[in-house]
């Protein structure tokens, strides 16, 4: 689902999208139609922009997230300013693009987003990153009471707290793309985590991006 107020814009965006092979369930201009709409529509992903005539984007995200819990939503804004961001993204935003990326760039966005990477702008990542060290800094739990990951889980675990997709990830490591996508998996099961996003916050949390 595409959702921005800019009627070329949003339809230029919905284009490329059918173009690259995507169904476009939903098109909106404003954020309430946009959460009313979504239940039906039922998007894997949604396309928002951050400054909508009738509510934020970062409500919309909430509404959002509310009626369809797994949505994955990828911010695209002309905006790149940090608190923005940052507060997209503890509103649940999976990702955030500013409008001055190229075509390409964006439908990659779109495929990362939709596998349930983070996705962000060169240049924004590092202060989400720093975010979340920030948020971790209360108590943390003790490593003995800590799930036992395998060496390699590990060692995954630290490159997808860097930000590299499974493909970078597999290169590196010499793996098959599926055999890093097994590695997370088990991750995701001894951690009792959902996503990707949630695998990057428990591993900033212990320092294993650095």
């Amino acid at each position: 689902m595409v959702v921005d107020d800019h009627p070329m814009w949003r339809e230029g965006v919905a284009r490329d999208l059918t173009e690259a092979g995507y169904e476009v369930v939903a098109t909106s201009g404003e954020g309430r139609q946009a959460v009313r709409v979504a239940p039906a529509a039922r998007p894997d992903v949604v396309v928002l922009d951050l400054q909508l005539p009738d509510v934020s984007g970062v409500d919309v995200i909430r509404g959002l997230r509310a009626v369809l819990p797994t949505v994955r939503v990828l911010m695209l804004s002309a905006s790149g300013e940090p608190q923005r961001v940052l507060d997209a993204v503890k509103a649940g935003a999976t990702g955030y693009l500013v409008k001055s990326a190229a075509p390409a760039e964006f439908l990659d966005a779109v495929r990362r987003t939709a596998a349930g990477e983070p996705v962000f702008t060169p240049g924004l990542a590092g202060l989400v990153l720093g975010e979340y060290r920030r948020l971790a800094a209360g108590p943390a739990t003790p490593d003995d009471a800590a799930p036992r990951l395998t060496e390699r889980e590990t060692e995954v675990l630290r490159l997808v707290a860097k930000g590299l997709s499974y493909k970078q990830i597999a290169e590196r490591l010499g793996l098959s793309h599926r055999t890093v996508q097994n590695h997370v998996q088990n991750t995701l099961g001894k951690l009792q985590l959902h996503n990707r996003v949630e695998l990057t916050r428990y591993a900033i949390e212990r320092g294993l991006d650095d």
